[in-house]
């Protein structure tokens, strides 16, 4: 993702591994369509994408005072909260646009208010990046004390640079366990039905030279059960007040096996995953998306086309299944409700 000379780039993620194709979006339309196809993807790239999004609406406008266009403002928040419902770093970033947008003083203009979106719009891509390389130092630590030895690390998923501003948060970790020179292998599931973990997780461990071996989904338990996986650390797209985390579809699953195999579970999300107003897991909305995703492969139908399908996005792991919550402040421990709402405070 870069922003510059009136146009976000950003890389097609539905094209990689094959092709790196850059989508060159200088409207909040094709902001909004990337996002809502899954061109660009993982919670806190999307609120980025969609801060550079108002950013770039702003700069399109014609000049003139910002209360005639603070309307078309409001409508470009709406359309990209619209795009998908259950990543909260979109809605976070949304709001911090929209609170300094309501904060204008009086006789504000268009061309004066340019300048402060882009600013904090970068801001926000800065502060992500400075966050995953902080919970990556947080998590090595954490992870380090699992055993005294190089690690076997599962992740599922993508939750590495490309599903974030940079670095990564769960991918974060790995790498930063892989500087110290404590990674044996990371297994990396190949996430159905879009394949994040083949395409994307794979993609980035190959180019960072990280060893590690791709699996399917169903594989991931039977490792465990051979004793060859040390712990498991995914993402976030939505954490709720008592811990309960909303993750990518077959999150819940491995967290099962972990808990089955004495393993620890460890989601690693910085803090704008968190939403602290809804109470637990079953208040988190959990996208579904179109059936043809599980129908058909490569763009050709597996199954019979007019097979019932029910595709979830998302499931919701509860928190009693998680070791530790890696954040950038530190890995908040059980009670949750309790260390959550501490973390809270401290914004």
């Amino acid at each position: 993702m870069a922003y510059g000379g009136g146009a976000l780039r950003l890389i097609d993620q539905r094209l990689l591994p094959l092709e790196a194709h850059w989508i060159e979006a200088r409207d909040l339309e094709t902001v909004a369509v990337a996002i809502e196809t899954m061109a660009v993807r993982g919670a806190p790239a999307i609120g980025c994408a969609a801060a550079y999004a108002l950013a770039l609406d702003a700069k399109a406008a014609p000049d003139g005072p910002w209360a005639a266009y603070a309307p078309r403002f409001e409508a470009g928040v709406a359309r990209l909260r619209r795009t998908r419902p259950t990543a909260v770093n979109l809605f976070y970033a949304l709001d911090k646009m929209r609170d300094l947008a309501r904060a204008f003083e009086a006789g504000a203009t268009v061309a004066t208010a340019r300048p402060r979106l882009e600013a904090l719009a970068q801001h926000l891509f800065d502060d992500d990046v400075a966050t995953c390389k902080a919970i990556g130092r947080h998590g090595a630590d954490a992870l380090m004390e699992i055993a005294p030895r190089k690690l076997r690390v599962l992740t599922h998923c993508n939750a590495g640079g490309l599903a974030t501003a940079g670095y990564g948060t769960a991918l974060g970790v790995i790498r930063a366990l892989a500087e110290r020179g404590r990674i044996e292998l990371v297994y990396v599931d190949e996430t159905r039905p879009w394949l994040q973990g083949a395409r994307l997780t794979a993609y980035e461990l190959v180019t960072e030279k990280i060893p590690a071996t791709l699996i399917t989904d169903s594989t991931a338990a039977y490792l465990m059960q051979q004793g060859k996986i040390d712990c498991a650390v995914v993402g976030a797209d939505r954490i709720a007040a008592n811990g309960d985390t909303a993750n990518k579809i077959g999150t819940y699953g491995v967290a099962v096996a972990c808990k089955h195999h004495g393993l620890p579970f460890f989601v690693a999300a910085p803090r704008s995953t968190f939403d602290v107003s809804l109470a637990g897991g079953a208040a988190i909305p959990v996208e579904e998306r179109s059936p043809d995703e599980v129908r058909t492969a490569g763009g050709r139908f597996v199954a019979p086309a007019g097979m019932p399908v029910y595709n979830p996005s998302f499931d919701v792991t509860p928190a009693s299944l998680i070791a530790g919550i890696i954040t950038e402040a530190g890995v908040l421990v059980g009670p949750y409700r309790e260390s959550i709402a501490q973390f809270a405070d401290r914004r």
